[in-house]
């Protein structure tokens, strides 16, 4: 790891604390920090322990998951895929979540419990990455586009027309909240309901760097550098596998947030260079960070409406990039 790349990953740290102690102490009501941990951890039902352990730190440790989980797929898809404009939602599995989530709202079942939502978007996601599978197989970067791109539109089709059959104008505007992604009203129980996805995840990402540095040079400087033809089709499984659990469990809990994948990557590379393995670390940080302060940003501007989360993303995300856009073309690249 250069220089470079420590002293970056040490500004995303450092950037990522202030932001939390900023959400975890920053809101409408005060209360003593110390002491509402104190009762929290003790189990003491006062108003201080609530705010913190029952809204605001479930709010932050899903902030961190969510962005980290995007910010770190769309750097390996980027790299795998060796296509810039490549983000988490191409595999078809943040469509096959949201289904699943509409599906559970459109049946009435959400009213049951408030973890039947999130489980409806999770079994969605597992089947997305079930049919992706079996569309791909052990096929090419070329053949997991086209059956990524398929999935997302089969799933968006079969989304619509549930919002179409949908006979209460209310549960669509509650499906159409849901869509546009957000961290409000989250719970320990989200947390813990995507914690095993995210985690197993991130970590076959993090551990097939070399990997994808070999498989981003093709398959054939990638077999001269000891990556079997064998070995590397394990490989594609293992990150599609991992980027589909991940940010499938993701968007089971939070809703569809975007341009934090296709962005961070983007952004991060002009530092650490073009060489994917590092650029998992720091994407993983920038992406935490960007949806932090993103949330924070809902929580100062909001009052009382209530602004989706990734509206703000895809408002900060897009004219970044667009600026980036600009700079390839005066720098003649396409």
């Amino acid at each position: 790891m250069t220089k470079r790349e420590v002293l970056l990953n040490s500004l995303l740290c450092m950037s990522i604390c202030l932001l939390v102690m900023t959400s975890l102490l920053w809101g409408e009501h005060g209360f003593s920090f110390m002491q509402a941990l104190h009762e929290w951890l003790a189990g003491q039902h006062t108003a201080g322990s609530v705010i913190l352990g029952g809204l605001r730190l479930p709010r932050v440790i899903l902030g961190i998951m969510v962005g980290g989980t995007l910010g770190l797929s769309g750097a390996v898809l980027q790299g795998y895929l060796r296509n810039p404009l490549a983000d988490p939602g191409l595999l078809g599995v943040s469509g096959g979540a949201a289904l699943g989530a509409v599906c559970v709202f459109y049946t009435g079942l959400s009213v049951m419990g408030s973890a039947l939502l999130p489980a409806g978007g999770l079994i969605g996601a597992f089947l997305a990455v079930a049919m992706l599978l079996l569309l791909v197989g052990r096929g090419t970067a070329l053949v997991l586009l086209l059956a990524g791109a398929a999935l997302s539109s089969f799933t968006a089709a079969l989304t619509a027309l549930v919002l179409n059959l949908v006979p209460s104008p209310y549960a669509s505007f509650e499906i159409m909240r849901w869509l546009m992604g957000s961290l409000t009203d989250r719970t320990m129980s989200d947390v813990l309901l995507a914690l095993p996805g995210v985690a197993g995840g991130c970590i076959v990402m993090m551990l097939s760097g070399r990997a994808l540095d070999a498989l981003t040079l093709g398959e054939d400087v990638a077999q001269t550098m000891g990556f079997h033809l064998r070995g590397l089709k394990g490989v594609q499984l293992r990150l599609v596998v991992g980027t589909a659990l991940a940010v499938g469990s993701c968007v089971a809990v939070s809703g569809a947030i975007g341009f934090v994948g296709l962005v961070v990557p983007h952004l991060l590379r002009v530092v650490v260079g073009y060489r994917p393995s590092r650029l998992l670390l720091p994407s993983f940080l920038g992406g935490a960070a960007l949806l932090l302060l993103s949330d924070l940003i809902v929580r100062v501007v909001s009052g009382h409406k209530d602004i989706q989360i990734g509206v703000i993303t895809a408002l900060i995300g897009a004219p970044v990039f667009f600026y980036r856009v600009l700079q390839f073309r005066k720098q003649g690249q396409f």
